[in-house]
């Protein structure tokens, strides 16, 4: 990983701010704490708590599972899964990690949060149940905030700065089935955009969406971005269950990925000699939405090959049966990279969306 300017300025200021130069941000409001050494050699497996003072236990606290596995001189790469409550694939392949791996192969350091948010890890929920916040829509997060925005400034003040490299374990939780696939956040630095590309073609999915998410900058992996890590997120799957081939791709391309970035010993050869196709979402016509309240009859299943204008689905009305069903459409061509679990629709839900073969060179 080629990353030497920009990690020597992340390292000049993590000491800075370790040495009471610069105020770290927020620094004062900081309530977090571990007894998890990040910067210690070797393997250390614990917890970071928050404060949290809920009716039942007034001085109590929230503990968020973290792992270190350090070993000389290497790149630090962090891994994060959970970060959604109900996807399980990544959750259970770093929870293998911590377990198993001898500290022996490492060159360089592991930082690993198998249940980024641990109270929707524990409910098996999209988002928490104690302050009802998705991770993965409120970073740079706030040391002052709700649990949710705690964990989120904690990963990013604390644990970005010390990264060299993103591996963001997602599933397509129990909202969507999804095709599993290597997600990549286009970017304009061209250098750390093929790192990322790297990364998703020695992950071995099967296909590769390079999408912005419509633009959202309050993600996990826009942040790593933003700071200048090559990242990867995933997408195993979905449903709200595990599905043996999905785990079984997110532990062999989580291993085939650190080997690449040169932090864990052995090769890496990518699961196929050939780059993955790359997909990308054209903005909001990728995307089906619900216009009325209702079920939704999906007429194209996740990974089918779609044109534009085809059929998507109808919404009926169950308690109305003399009301027509409204018919949705597909806007965009190619492949549907997901489609909703849930039967229930209500206005804004999205029912489906649309995976276009790329328009321009990612590779």
């Amino acid at each position: 990983m080629n990353q030497a300017a920009t990690k020597d300025s992340r390292q000049s200021a993590l000491k800075s701010i370790s040495s009471g130069h610069i105020p770290a941000r927020n620094a004062e409001r900081r309530t977090y704490f571990t007894s998890i050494d990040l910067d210690r050699p070797g393997k250390q497996d614990g917890f970071v708590y928050f404060p949290h003072s809920p009716h039942d236990d007034a001085w109590g606290t929230i503990r968020v599972p973290l792992a270190v596995i350090a070993n000389g001189e290497g790149p630090t790469i962090l891994l994060e899964g959970g970060n959604h409550g109900d996807e399980y694939e990544g959750p259970i392949v770093l929870g293998e990690l911590i377990r198993s791996l001898d500290p022996q192969r490492v060159r360089g350091r592991l930082i690993i949060i198998p249940a980024i948010n641990a109270p929707a890890v524990d409910a098996g929920t999209r988002t928490s149940p104690i302050d009802g916040k998705n991770m993965n829509r409120v970073f740079p997060g706030d040391h002052a905030g709700t649990i949710t925005e705690q964990i989120a400034a904690f990963v990013n003040d604390e644990l970005l700065p010390r990264a060299d490299g993103l591996l963001s374990l997602h599933s397509g939780g129990s909202s969507l089935n999804i095709v599993p696939s290597t997600i990549v956040i286009p970017c304009p630095d061209g250098p750390q955009f093929r790192r990322c590309l790297d990364a998703a073609h020695a992950f071995g999915a099967p296909m590769c969406v390079v999408m912005d998410n419509l633009g959202d900058r309050r993600l996990c992996v826009t942040a790593a971005m933003a700071a200048g890590l090559t990242c990867v997120s995933t997408e195993m799957a979905g449903g709200g269950g595990v599905t043996p081939a999905a785990l079984d791709l997110c532990r062999q391309g989580a291993l085939r990925v650190l080997r690449l970035w040169g932090v864990l010993d052995g090769n890496a050869p990518p699961a196929t000699s050939e780059r993955p196709p790359y997909f990308e979402m054209r903005g909001a016509q990728a995307y089906v939405i619900a216009s009325e309240h209702g079920i939704f009859e999906p007429r194209a299943a996740a990974g089918a090959r779609v044109e534009r204008g085809e059929v998507a689905g109808r919404i009926h009305f169950l308690t109305a049966p003399g009301k027509e069903p409204v018919t949705l459409h597909f806007e965009e061509p190619g492949i549907v990279y997901s489609t909703r679990q849930y039967g229930i629709v209500r206005p804004g839900n999205t029912c489906a969306v649309v995976a276009s073969p790329q328009s321009g060179h990612f590779a």
